[in-house]
């Protein structure tokens, strides 16, 4: 069976203050030497067929088309498989990442990283291009035939109120973005957040959730769906890739700090560049595919925990005691029970970590 292809990107021209993802700044020619390891890397998984491919950073949109492309070509490739890359509006311009190049090696989703529409909180966020800088790259994608674009919202962060969080929503619709990614601010340890929390000017939790909420109700009232916790889409752009993910199916992961889910087991490549250009070795990290992992999985998504797809998989059905302990949260009105289905709503999204741990553990 196709698997999905993670490749990780571990470039950056500088770190955004929340940012906790393993990248590096770029020495002069480590890009094309990173490409070549990668292609070296793939051939070892040359038995591997691949119906999703994604490029995660880090800013892919550093590597070049031509090193995108070089590493597609050497990906054994399934049918008509979803490929996305990840790109920084600030990479975008002119004499930047090449869309039409990109597109003809079989790039046909974008991700961009744009966190807010409104200038000042993009600003604080560090981010270095303004509204009129990802208008701009979302445009010269869909010049270059890539019409599924995604553009990233980030939720309760310095300054953000409802009527920003409109203007930024509004502005994903109007600049024809098929998908939203709209992801609650976590101050992570290791940040320059991180370093100055105190001093932030942050939503508190009960202002966040109603962000979240609202955020909610502005893209459904726009047509998109909710499909997970974090991710919105019209109707047949859900994120392939991802829903692998969600699915507990499988995925290799390449790359320094890349994680994969293969034949049963996890494993692992530690956030180190250099180590892994010269001997890239993995690290067992457990086996996976569990049904509580699965169900854990599941319920992040709006489709839910489903008993049909449960007794498939894993020729049993869902343990009475979990529809038991549902129903105590079905009345809270965190958790809808359907049929054979059990599913987090908005509102149990927002805890949907302890709701789930209820329901699992």
């Amino acid at each position: 069976m196709p698997v999905g292809l993670y490749i990780h990107i571990p470039f950056c021209r500088g770190k955004c203050p929340y940012c906790d993802f393993y990248s590096v700044l770029p020495s002069k020619g480590i890009i094309d030497r990173y490409a070549d390891c990668i292609c070296s890397h793939l051939k070892e998984h040359s038995d591997r067929r691949f119906d999703t491919v994604y490029f995660g950073g880090g800013s892919p949109s550093l590597t070049r088309a031509k090193n995108i492309a070089r590493m597609i070509e050497c990906a054994n490739l399934y049918g008509n498989p979803e490929i996305t890359v990840e790109c920084n509006p600030s990479d975008c311009g002119e004499s930047g990442f090449d869309f039409e190049k990109a597109a003809s090696a079989g790039v046909n989703r974008i991700s961009l990283g744009m966190q807010s529409a409104v200038d000042s909180e993009r600003k604080t966020l560090g981010r270095r291009a303004d509204a009129g800088d990802v208008l701009n790259a979302v445009k010269r994608a869909q010049s270059a035939g890539i019409d599924n674009i995604s553009l990233d919202l980030m939720l309760g962060t310095p300054g953000q109120n409802s009527e920003s969080l409109k203007r930024s929503v509004d502005f994903c619709f109007s600049s024809g973005a098929k998908h939203i990614s709209a992801y609650i601010l976590k101050i992570e340890e290791g940040t320059r957040f991180f370093r100055i929390k105190d001093k932030l000017s942050l939503p508190d939790d009960d202002e966040t959730a109603d962000l979240y909420l609202k955020c909610v109700e502005l893209i459904e009232e726009n047509g998109m769906k909710q499909y997970e916790i974090s991710n919105f889409a019209f109707q047949g752009f859900e994120s392939r890739h991802n829903l692998k993910y969600w699915h507990c199916e499988q995925y290799l992961g390449l790359g320094p700090a890349a994680h994969s889910f293969i034949d049963g087991r996890r494993f692992y490549y530690e956030r180190n560049l250099e180590e892994y250009m010269k001997n890239p070795t993995a690290v067992p990290d457990g086996e996976g595919g569990s049904f509580e992992e699965y169900a854990m999985l599941a319920l992040r998504l709006t489709e839910g925990l489903q008993n049909s797809k449960v007794k498939e998989r894993f020729n049993f059905d869902i343990p009475a005691e979990i529809f038991e302990n549902a129903k105590r949260f079905e009345q809270n009105g965190l958790i809808k029970i359907c049929d054979d289905t059990i599913s987090l709503t908005a509102k149990g999204f927002l805890v949907s970590n302890a709701v789930i741990g209820s329901l699992i553990i």
